[in-house]
């Protein structure tokens, strides 16, 4: 067991194998990064650079300076995570004998409810996008795209031409690079259709690559431009529209396990924060339906 290896050493090597095989994206790794160095820089300051130095009581005193200088729940929680992770990763190649950080309660996240729009005021929304100019076709068949398969704003950026076929499943690849397979409805099949025909190839250029979606210039359309167009014709965020599907998945009777793999979660614990919006709703199905409610 390597009982002198240098704190900061670890860590620089950890966060490169966190790059190099598990496919982590960079914004994923930067965060833990930041985490991991303001832990260091704590040890520091308490004398402590080597690895097998971190007690416990280190790890406690830490969470405990993150609650003294006002750091939210969800920032601490996720500090925490990105220590106890990399003790774990130190315990596994024999660096330390023990992991300081398993076992102590973690700041707790809360539970924020996903906002998600009623299904016929949303419906009624989408019906009400128009327009038959390139600009109206696109914004038509993304915000429909949306909504029909509950994708990330970045995984429907990412979207190529060749994408988009004939089938009724879309491949998206999501967070860490990982694929899923997601049904296409029919109406989102269509309105694709149109702008693919007689949207985009008019406003195609040389700089438009392989990109499904594109701005007015012909180049391809960003995060911030997919936000702006759901804004300008919804008046809501993308993420509504990802709150949205999954709730009605729910209401409609999907199974949970099946809207985390739609969804593309990792932790069906992500998924389940849905249930609380989706008891109301069979609560007054009960209330509505069983004849002694």
């Amino acid at each position: 067991m390597a009982l002198a290896t240098e704190l900061a050493d670890a860590t620089s090597t950890y966060l490169a194998r966190l790059e190099g095989e598990r496919g982590l994206s960079v914004h994923t790794v930067e965060a833990y990064r930041r985490d991991l160095a303001q832990f260091i820089e704590f040890c520091r300051r308490q004398d402590i650079r080597e690895l097998d130095q971190v007690t416990r009581r280190t790890y406690r005193r830490f969470l405990a300076h993150l609650n003294s200088r006002g750091y939210a729940a969800t920032s601490s929680a996720r500090k925490a995570s990105a220590i106890r992770a990399f003790f774990e990763d130190a315990l596994k190649r024999e660096l330390i004998a023990a992991n300081p950080a398993r076992g102590v309660a973690s700041p707790k996240r809360p539970q924020n409810l996903p906002k998600a729009l009623p299904a016929q005021p949303l419906a009624e929304l989408l019906d009400a996008v128009g327009g038959d100019g390139p600009l109206d076709l696109r914004d038509i068949a993304l915000v429909e795209m949306l909504y029909a398969t509950g994708m990330r704003v970045s995984e429907l950026a990412s979207l190529r031409v060749q994408d988009i076929g004939d089938a009724a499943f879309i491949r998206v690849v999501g967070k860490g690079d990982k694929e899923r397979v997601v049904p296409l409805s029919r109406q989102a099949r269509r309105v694709v259709a149109d702008w693919l025909d007689d949207g985009r190839v008019a406003l195609a250029n040389t700089k438009s690559g392989e990109a499904l979606w594109l701005g007015a210039r012909g180049g391809p359309l960003d995060t911030r431009g997919i936000r702006r167009v759901v804004k300008r014709r919804l008046g809501t965020f993308p993420h509504a529209l990802r709150h949205s599907f999954a709730t009605h998945m729910l209401e409609g009777g999907a199974d949970l396990r099946s809207v985390q793999e739609l969804l593309g979660h990792v932790d069906l614990a992500t998924t389940q924060l849905y249930t609380s919006i989706t008891r109301k709703h069979l609560k007054a199905t009960y209330d509505r339906s069983h004849p002694r409610a």
